[in-house]
């Protein structure tokens, strides 16, 4: 079993390494739920099998012993040797390779249990959604505000409360669905989305929005327009940049295509059932559904609501809008 568990160890340690120099691109949420498997067998052979094994060897010895001291006794001899006194505890002691997996399984079960239901921290690697979100936040996902979904595949099992405009959610990315994007919800199922000239109008109605003072973007030290936003009730900052095109550049071929009209004042989209439209609070700085189309409620991981730490900024840390 040593050598098998050796062998375990080390195709787990491989996919990290290649995960890590850029070999194959990994997925932590199949890792984690292999990971909790393995560990899993192990612990349930370690209760069943391998311990009592242990604890019958070790009573084995102890009742030896026992009959040897007795019999020594009975010859008068009452000084005899203690070589033995710490064979049970070693007879007894869990061995490496059930310590690195059965050892492990509660604490990865714990980690499991919270990613998959409950909570999810990611990292912010862009400044698409600033001035609400910046690069480095990290923040929490709340796994079943939307109805629980099953780790790995997604899959929707409880019914929650329906995505809302002004969420900040994160989904699988709609042209490669590995990856982990962020934006705001803009339109909903049926919804007419229209983004011209840097002005967003939902069925019609322009969405209401405030100047505020010039944000200064750290990143790049230049000075953006800032204002209130009223979407769904829910007021966050948003960003404009006076440099920035209205018009889209690139918009890619995706599904429900044919629901977006793009001219050179910008996009109209109608939301298909199923699907969000969503935007980046940089607006002119995010890849989002105007590029690269809708995204289907089946990507849905869950809805962003805390920043738990940015080691830049610790006045970061607490709740957003």
């Amino acid at each position: 079993m040593a050598f098998i568990t050796s062998l375990v160890l080390a195709a787990f340690a491989g996919y990290v390494g290649a995960w890590y120099f850029g070999a194959i691109e990994g997925n932590f949420a199949l890792l984690l739920f292999l990971a909790t498997v393995v560990t899993g067998l192990y612990w349930l052979a370690e209760r069943f099998y391998f311990l009592p094994r242990r604890e019958r060897a070790a009573a084995a010895l102890e009742a030896s012993l026992s009959e040897r001291n007795t019999r020594l006794a009975g010859q008068g001899i009452t000084q005899v040797d203690t070589v033995d006194a710490k064979a049970s505890e070693r007879l007894l002691m869990q061995p490496w390779w059930l310590d690195w997996t059965a050892g492990l399984f509660p604490v990865i079960l714990v980690v499991f249990l919270l990613r998959s239901f409950l909570y999810e921290p990611f990292k912010i690697p862009s400044g698409s959604m600033m001035p609400t979100l910046l690069t480095g936040d990290l923040i929490l996902v709340n796994k079943f505000t939307y109805g629980l979904r099953l780790p790995v595949i997604n899959t929707k099992i409880t019914d929650g409360t329906p995505l809302a405009r002004g969420d900040v959610v994160v989904f699988r990315y709609p042209p490669k669905p590995s990856m982990d994007y962020i934006k705001r919800v803009v339109g909903i199922p049926g919804d007419e989305v229209a983004y011209l000239n840097k002005k967003l109008t939902i069925n019609g109605q322009p969405v209401s929005k405030t100047p505020m003072p010039d944000y200064l973007d750290s990143e790049s030290m230049r000075l953006l327009r800032q204002f209130n936003e009223d979407l769904g009730g829910k007021q966050h900052r948003l960003l404009n940049d006076d440099a920035g095109p209205a018009f889209v550049q690139g918009a890619s071929d995706f599904p429900y295509r044919e629901n977006c009209r793009y001219s050179v004042e910008g996009v109209v989209c109608k939301v298909p059932a199923g699907n969000y439209f969503m935007m980046g609070d940089n607006r002119d700085n995010s890849a989002d559904s105007r590029f690269w189309g809708f995204v289907p409620d089946k990507n849905i991981v869950g809805r962003a609501f805390f920043v738990w730490m940015n080691f830049g900024d610790l006045g970061r840390i607490g709740p957003f809008q």
